[in-house]
């Protein structure tokens, strides 16, 4: 009897330790999914680290899809187990890659939490858009598990355990009910406002090289307001567009390591614009792949994107005026190149109210030799100190409250770097007024957003599935009920048949006994 108790109280905690880790990948693979929006941002960290670039958040994703797949299938096989009142009796390798799999939950947490804690503020973000399904999920979870839990509550014969069954299912039905009371998802809203525009980060980098000629008319093609670059100066003071600086700038997107060996580890203001403009800036793309885009192209986009090289200020400046598309950069060595920069562009012939001024170094120059310049600010404290109007944030900065403020003033809230569709929908219905993002030829297809609704409809759908719920949750309880009545009264019937034969034994082993 204490084997099979032990054995049992072994099955149960298996069964809680399989159900635990199930729901902690399930939970790391949703975090992964939202954060795929930066997924670049863990790739760059890499290649600054290993000078090799590999898709590694794609792989974690691969790996942490398979886990969360094998952990609930062996949870559905575990609860098949127990409906047919079957002990879990797990292998040691399924044990084994149980732990495996909690490993690999806690270390990618400790990861963003050390390393990425900026993308906390994604998650949080995320789960205004996902709430409302992950509330109608839970209830339909929780309706289909109470069958579980009355079989429970009929099979105990302890009240204090009845009780606290009952309780517990109570609190937890509460809880889902209500959460909607709790959620504030920006696209359940009753007038939708318009869509955001689309500015081009480094162009169009999923269909072309990033910051090249051929990137920025890609991204043209999509009607994006602006083109979004880094500016940099070359040995020989000339602006040239690239976004990776100081040593080694050149190794990821160019071929420096077979045009100049012995100085693929200098820094901008060792080559010169005709040596910079000797080199690949398209080769990179195709053999590496960032964003698993490349089959998208057709032979001769790939032919073009080979043989793009390294593009200068000036020729970006041709390219807006020609499409009346404005302009829009960081400068990566700070005030060292204002100067020539801002005299490049009083020098070309683009319309300067084209040109969206975003470094901070030097603007008050910039405002007295380019009055005509627009002001972009990079945080709200120094757009009001300025009187400005344009503001350029990440977009986990604001929340939904703070940039429908900003826009009902007036002020023009571009966020950056918005690539997935949940977030660019979500951004839409808190009213941005444009994006900075690197699909762009995703984005500017969707004419609404994923999902919208007004709040009289999901008020509706909420209390229609509540109660659904609800309903179904007394249904199952009384069939719970009727069949342990009908289980009890088989059992009474069976033992009144048997009783003259059990009467008779009793008989007759009484009289064989002596003692009696």
């Amino acid at each position: 009897m204490a084997l099979i108790s032990c054995y049992t109280k072994c099955a149960c905690f298996w069964f809680s330790f399989l159900s635990l880790v199930s729901v902690s990948t399930l939970g790391w693979v949703y975090i992964c999914f939202i954060a795929y929006n930066d997924h670049s941002d863990v790739n760059w960290k890499a290649f600054e680290k290993f000078s090799r670039w590999v898709n590694w958040f794609m792989c974690v994703i691969i790996l942490s899809s398979v886990m969360a797949i094998y952990c609930l299938l062996l949870l559905l096989f575990s609860l098949f187990q127990f409906a047919i009142k079957e002990p879990l009796d797990l292998h040691w390798l399924h044990k084994v890659l149980l732990f495996l799999g909690l490993v690999i939950v806690v270390v990618g947490i400790a990861g963003i939490s050390s390393e990425w804690k900026e993308e906390w503020s994604t998650i949080h973000l995320s789960l205004q858009a996902t709430a409302p399904f992950l509330q109608l999920g839970a209830v339909v979870a929780l309706t289909m598990l109470s069958w579980l839990v009355f079989q429970s509550y009929h099979r105990t014969q302890s009240a204090a355990s009845k009780a606290l069954i009952i309780g517990a299912l109570v609190a937890v039905s509460v809880a889902i009910f209500l959460s909607p009371l709790l959620i504030h998802s920006p696209c359940i809203i009753d007038k939708l406002p318009p869509k955001p525009a689309l500015i081009g980060h480094r162009g169009a980098p999923v269909l072309a090289p990033e910051n090249t000629m051929m990137s920025f008319r890609r991204s043209a093609e999509c009607e994006v307001i602006a083109f979004e670059t880094d500016v940099q100066l070359s040995k020989d003071k000339k602006p040239f567009l690239m976004h990776d600086n100081g040593t080694k700038f050149l190794r990821r997107t160019t071929n420096v390591d077979v045009v100049f060996p012995e100085r693929e580890d200098n820094s901008n203001s060792d080559f010169t614009l005709e040596e910079l403009q000797s080199l690949k800036a398209g080769e990179w793309f195709l053999k590496t792949d960032p964003f698993w885009s490349v089959n998208l192209l057709s032979e001769e986009e790939k032919e073009n994107a080979r043989t793009q090289t390294v593009p200068t200020l000036s020729e970006l400046l041709d390219l807006a005026k020609e499409r009346n598309i404005s302009v829009i950069f960081d400068l990566k060595n700070g005030s060292y190149d204002c100067n020539v920069t801002v005299t490049t562009i009083l020098n070309s012939s683009i319309s300067h109210n084209l040109i969206w001024w975003l470094p901070s170094t030097c603007r008050e120059d910039v405002k007295k030799h380019a009055q005509s310049f627009r002001q972009v600010y990079s945080n709200v404290s120094e757009m009001k100190d300025n009187n400005g109007s344009f503001l350029n944030v990440k977009y986990s900065s604001l929340s939904t409250e703070e940039i429908r403020n900003l826009t009902s003033r007036n002020v023009m809230v571009n966020l950056w770097v918005v690539n997935e569709r949940w977030l660019f929908s979500l951004l839409w219905c808190s009213g941005a007024s444009s994006v900075t993002t690197n699909t762009c030829h995703v984005l500017s297809d969707m004419s609404h957003p994923d999902w919208h609704l007004k709040y009289c409809t999901y008020l509706i759908i909420w209390i229609t599935a509540d109660l659904v719920s609800l309903v179904l949750m007394v249904v199952l309880f009384y069939l719970q009920r009727r069949k342990k009545s009908r289980n009890l009264l088989d059992s009474s019937l069976n033992r009144k048949e048997m009783y003259p034969f059990l009467s008779k034994k009793e008989h007759v082993s009484s009289f064989e006994d002596p003692s009696s």
